[in-house]
């Protein structure tokens, strides 16, 4: 039987299995699909009598691999028949007789070697082999990638960084299990402006998205501005959270402002079923030692603690935090409109420079926050204008009180179309202002 030789074949299997992290066996068999590739090329091109191969002709090919000798052979089974159709499909049972199988019958079926001698075939072999099996090997390297890190979406990373392409970051990150680095890509959106993004240096990232499909470039999305990573950083530092005893109701973070003046903060609300611990001083740590650590992670990034309250107007007044509210008066529970009535020095301070806090304050509750000077504040007339446009809302007759809940529900619907495009505005003229930037 002949075979064309592969010099360097068993260190090429060994080399790639250990810089890819791939078992040999894959290896082989991304190495016969290369070379199968390559002998079905070398046919089409060698077709001189023009003979029509279709997708599926070259099915019954395969390519045996023999590392110890560093070579392969191509083979095809053929059917017997009593008088040959196909020189590739078939094979006559004379021809079999002559072979030495007088046992053979019509209809069986034999594999046969069919290599091609050396010469042009050895040559192109090698080049396709290099081709497809770089492809192959992309291939299954996405697909381990994508079993390896499908379990760490929205867990914590640490990366470095490696370069830079356009305006992402390329990191290398780590699964842990004492597998090698893979590349992630750390979008403009996803940078917290106070990062010095210099290759070598070390960042921790939250896996937002592992990402299948043969695109070029890294799978993995990774996040600095993800507000899963403040709660991760969190429940890292403070045992309370990891042990349940303290749980993060809600986050709002702002890591990119609309404008450069105003620099990233977060808000986070904290509870606990525990009457003897305080939950935001167990995120604030003794002397704020916790809190320091997140806050060195972002590069210095404000972040309040809130207490939240089952009570809207309470957790209101604590989400508005530093600023001290008067009066939480809760306008309209049923599209969540409150009014808060704060001293005249308070007022800088609740909206927060350029509106941060009261926009925050209102992510974290979700509610919508009015903030009001209580000095010129008219409880009357405020409750006279809701009065009026509650009463256009609601509907003259109601049969029975599940038309009620209907209508409340196809109210609140409304409304939260109307926030959620809103919010959508917001991102959107978010996007473009930065990148007008």
């Amino acid at each position: 039987m002949s075979m064309v030789s592969l010099p360097g074949l068993k260190e090429l299997i060994e080399n790639i299995s250990r810089e890819r992290n791939l078992p040999k066996i894959a290896v082989q068999a991304a190495i016969r699909e290369a070379l199968l590739k390559g002998y079905e090329r070398y046919r089409r091109a060698q077709n001189l009598d023009r003979k029509h191969f279709d997708e599926d002709y070259f099915d019954n090919f395969d390519v045996q691999l023999d590392v110890e000798e560093e070579g392969f052979r191509v083979v095809a089974t053929k059917t017997i028949v009593e008088e040959i159709s196909n020189n590739d499909h078939e094979i006559a049972l004379q021809q079999v007789q002559e072979m030495g199988g007088e046992e053979a019958q019509l209809g069986q079926e034999v594999v046969l070697d069919v290599t091609p001698d050396q010469g042009e075939f050895g040559r192109m072999a090698a080049m396709q082999t290099k081709q497809v099996l770089a492809q192959k090997l992309r291939d299954q390297q996405r697909q381990l990638i994508q079993e390896e890190f499908q379990d760490l979406e929205g867990t914590v990373l640490q990366a470095r960084v490696l370069r830079f392409e356009r305006q992402s970051v390329i990191m290398a990150v780590n699964s842990g299990f004492g597998q090698p680095e893979v590349e992630a890509e750390l979008p403009k959106r996803e940078q917290l402006p106070n990062d010095n993004y210099r290759i070598g240096a070390t960042f921790k990232v939250y896996l937002k998205k592992v990402s299948q499909g043969q695109q070029r470039g890294p799978q993995l999305l990774v996040s600095r501005a993800d507000a899963g990573l403040v709660v991760y950083l969190f429940a890292n530092e403070v045992p309370e959270i990891e042990d349940e005893v303290v749980r993060i109701v809600a986050v709002a973070r702002e890591a990119n402002p609309p404008s450069r003046h105003v620099g990233p903060r977060t808000k986070i609300a904290v509870d606990t079923l525990d009457r003897d611990v305080d939950p935001v001083g167990a995120c604030i740590g003794a002397r704020g030692s916790r809190i320091q650590v997140v806050v060195n992670e972002l590069r210095g990034e404000k972040i309040d603690v809130i207490r939240w309250s089952p009570d809207p107007a309470t957790y209101i007044a604590n989400a508005l935090s530093p600023a001290r509210v008067d009066e939480v008066r809760l306008m309209d529970p049923e599209t969540r409109q409150t009014h808060v009535l704060v001293a005249e020095d308070q007022l800088s301070l609740a909206i927060g420079k350029e509106g941060q806090n009261v926009r925050l304050a209102a992510r974290l509750t979700g509610w919508k926050i009015d903030i009001k000077d209580k000095a010129k504040y008219d409880h009357i007339a405020e409750d006279t204008k809701f009065a009026e446009a509650r009463a256009k809302y609601k509907p003259e007759e109601v049969d029975d009180v599940d038309d009620v809940e209907d209508i409340d529900d196809i109210y609140e619907e409304e409304l939260e179309n109307e926030n959620q495009e809103e919010l959508e505005n917001e991102l959107e003229e978010e996007d473009y202002n930065r990148d007008e930037e």
